[in-house]
């Protein structure tokens, strides 16, 4: 009964996970191919070097700072953005270069406040926030919708990818009249 109580806690904790690869990949069977097409333009190797890079380097950040600081780290195609709060300018930098360690880090975009951490209140309206952007795009229907990642923090929309610059001006547009939407940022890599 032990083993079976941690097989479903562990499902329940990682099943978010599972349903945000979804759509990495879709099954060809109905026409008996059995054959994967990507909808992410980030190959699977690359997608699993983002998740590497986001764990380890949250793990750094709490081994290191605790609870004194509020980061996000957020990985796409190995280029990292951080955001949220820090109570200096000299732990920012900390981080940044704590963060430049990690392996297989290419460049990162530090949108990190100096500021005290924010509430709960004003974090659930981030994710609020997020979820009207995400459907927004679907509904609007101009790009592939995982093409694009987005991270609020603090009402301040940060749009990553690897897109075009059509698809990024399309998801900026759309991000940047969504109500509650402060400011939109693009931390894009473009195609063309």
């Amino acid at each position: 009964m032990k083993c079976l109580n941690q097989y479903l806690l562990s499902l329940f904790l990682f099943l978010p996970l599972l349903v945000g690869c979804v759509p990495m990949f879709t099954i060809g069977t109905a026409a008996g191919t059995g054959t994967y097409i990507s909808e992410d333009r980030r190959t699977s190797g690359m997608f699993i070097e983002d998740e590497g890079i986001e764990l380890k380097s949250g793990r750094r950040i709490h081994q290191q700072f605790g609870d004194k600081v509020h980061i996000n780290v957020t990985s796409y195609n190995r280029m990292v953005l951080l955001t949220g709060e820090v109570p200096t300018d000299t732990i920012k930098a900390d981080i940044e270069k704590l963060i430049m360690s990690v392996d297989n880090v290419r460049r990162i975009f530090n949108e990190v406040a100096v500021a005290d951490n924010t509430s709960l209140t004003s974090r659930s309206n981030d994710t609020l926030i997020t979820s009207k952007v995400k459907g927004r795009f679907l509904a609007e229907r101009k790009f592939q919708i995982n093409h694009v990642k987005i991270v609020t923090e603090n009402e301040v929309v940060y749009l990553l990818g690897v897109v075009t610059r059509q698809e990024a001006d399309n998801a900026a547009q759309i991000a940047s009249s969504t109500s509650g939407v402060k400011k939109v940022v693009k931390v894009f890599e473009y195609l063309n």
